[in-house]
């Protein structure tokens, strides 16, 4: 009977363990549900994934993944907003003091990024190189990641940069230099200051930027409308 019992016990446990494999065959730590998401923001309030647009009402969103003008083609998201970690927001809203003053502002196409997501852009991606491995997760799933450009304020409209957002083109890189002089001048300002202000340029995309400390954070898989 004792052994009857650790048996059952056991493949209770397998079965269990399985499911869990199921839903993340990589093994990876998913904060999914609402009820872990607080009791995190409870342990460390940075933790906590800030509607952008509600804590900088001046920044333009341009959620593309809401659309079906991306790479996808299709709907991702829906609803069009932007979420990241509170340090994140409270960065952005520094450089979005610092672009004012210069006739700039920000222009966001997508932050926070359900684990969800991820995995299907690399299930259909056509270059895996500028999409995330699902089997480590991307910084958009960590709400530390930002996709980006700027504005003119006086006339509302996108500083020209070297490529459309998503673009898998090779002009895409930051260090791109085959390109005229003044589509150089505008990327390096955007890069130069974020990166002054607590962000990282990717190596293959001049539009997205690493929050400096994503490390800290947990991957996410909870969609927009339950934030």
């Amino acid at each position: 009977m004792k052994n009857f019992l650790l048996l059952f016990l056991l493949g209770i446990c397998l079965n269990s363990c399985a499911q869990k494999n199921a839903q993340n065959p990589y093994g990876l730590k998913i904060i999914d549900d609402l009820k872990t998401y607080a009791a995190n923001n409870k342990v460390n309030p940075n933790n906590e994934l800030v509607e952008i647009k509600k804590a900088i009402p001046s920044v333009v969103l341009d959620i593309r993944y809401a659309t079906k003008n991306n790479f996808m083609h299709q709907v991702m998201y829906k609803q069009a907003r932007a979420f990241a970690r509170k340090p994140v927001v409270e960065h952005l809203k520094k450089i979005q003091a610092i672009l004012n003053k210069k006739g700039y502002g920000l222009k966001i196409f997508d932050a926070y990024r359900p684990y969800a997501i991820t995995v299907s852009f690399y299930q259909k991606a056509s270059d895996k190189n500028f999409v995330a491995n699902p089997a480590k997760g991307s910084k958009h799933n960590r709400g530390c990641a930002v996709d980006l450009t700027i504005i003119d304020l006086k006339t509302g409209k996108d500083v020209p940069m070297p490529t459309p957002y998503d673009s898998f083109a090779p002009e895409a890189a930051p260090h791109f230099v085959n390109l005229p002089s003044e589509i150089i001048k505008n990327r390096d300002f955007l890069i130069n200051t974020m990166q002054a202000n607590g962000f990282k340029v990717i190596y293959n995309e001049w539009w997205h930027f690493d929050f400096n400390g994503w490390q800290n954070y947990d991957l996410m898989d909870i969609p927009f409308e339950k934030l």
